[in-house]
């Protein structure tokens, strides 16, 4: 199949090469133009405006927007819109508010484009294991790009979750629940470092160990065993937790529905406290992000960043979890 991605930071640039590698034609275009032509190399057709990547491609149209949250992605669709035509498709596969979703569809529908909303997670881990897809919208504009789906999800990696907006809502809840995995694996490494037998136990091992039969074994486990085995004690690293945005909606949303979320909103709070002292259990928080988003870390001797960063900041909630 055609598609443009348009967007190639950490995820946008690793799902066109896997597109690439599994034979669809990619016209990839960035705002900055090093990245376009980084993937041009590598068997996509390069675009340096907009323009250019609709023009390469052949009606319906599939232009799929790897950008961060907000007002980007307004402004890029409203540059889109006088570039394409009635039952071409914008697929936003950033971390997008679903309520945004919804005014993006009724408005695109004035021009008869389609509009899917895509929750992609994977991290930078994507390109060789996969993307699990959250996607919503039209069924119908759904099945006729099944087999971009295909190429970058694992087997049974990909899901049509409803009308518009439920991509994206399955994905902020998805966010929200990682929040509190996270916390509980932090929490718990914690405790086995400041107990008795911490200065004697290989962290390492012991997230090895978990991951062979026990019931908390995960992927996440794994990456903790990748950071404990290049720091043991996470020394290299200050815990300083940002959160991507979506932890906020899902506590919201379950405050809007009366629906109780202790864990979920503790470990937003957790990670609000994160950057205003540092804790093992935020390193281990911060080493996890790091290792399967590829997360900006702070290190330990940046004091300037430590001390000048605010409880309140959200990076672009484009960066996937």
């Amino acid at each position: 199949m055609q598609v443009a991605i348009a967007g190639l930071g950490r995820m946008g640039i690793n799902m066109a090469r896997r597109l690439i590698r599994g034979g669809h034609q990619v016209t990839a275009w960035n705002r900055s133009p090093d990245k376009v032509e980084e993937i041009t190399r590598e068997g996509a057709k390069g675009a340096f405006t907009l323009e250019e990547a609709v023009k390469s491609l052949v009606p319906p149209r599939a232009v799929w927007l790897m950008l961060p949250a907000g007002k980007i992605v307004d402004s890029t669709i409203d540059q889109l819109v006088p570039l394409l035509e009635p039952g071409d498709i914008i697929i936003d596969g950033g971390n997008s508010f679903y309520r945004d979703d919804i005014k993006r569809k009724r408005h695109l529908e004035n021009y008869g484009i389609h509009y899917l909303d895509a929750g992609v997670s994977g991290g930078i881990w994507g390109l060789e294991e996969g993307y699990c897809l959250m996607v919503g919208g039209d069924e119908k504009i759904f099945r006729s790009l099944e087999p971009l789906f295909q190429t970058l999800a694992p087997p049974e990696g990909y899901m049509y979750c409803g009308e518009c907006g439920a991509g994206h809502f399955v994905k902020m809840v998805h966010n929200g629940i990682e929040y509190g995995m996270m916390s509980a694996y932090g929490e718990g490494f914690s405790i086995l470092k400041a107990s008795p037998y911490g200065s004697g136990l290989d962290l390492a091992a012991v997230s090895h160990l978990w991951n062979r039969g026990s019931v908390v074994r995960s992927w996440l486990l794994e990456l903790a065993e990748a950071a404990f085995r290049k720091d043991g004690d996470l020394e290299s690293l200050q815990g300083y937790v940002e959160d991507s945005g979506e932890g906020r909606w899902t506590v919201q949303q379950a405050i809007d529905t009366g629906v109780p979320a202790p864990v979920i909103a503790a470990a937003l709070f957790q990670r609000f406290r994160s950057r205003m002292m540092d804790s093992f259990s935020d390193k281990v928080l911060a080493a996890l992000r790091n290792e399967f988003g590829g997360h900006a870390i702070v290190r330990a001797a940046d004091e300037k960043k430590k001390t000048s960063a605010g409880a309140g900041d959200v990076e672009p909630a484009s960066r996937q979890e």
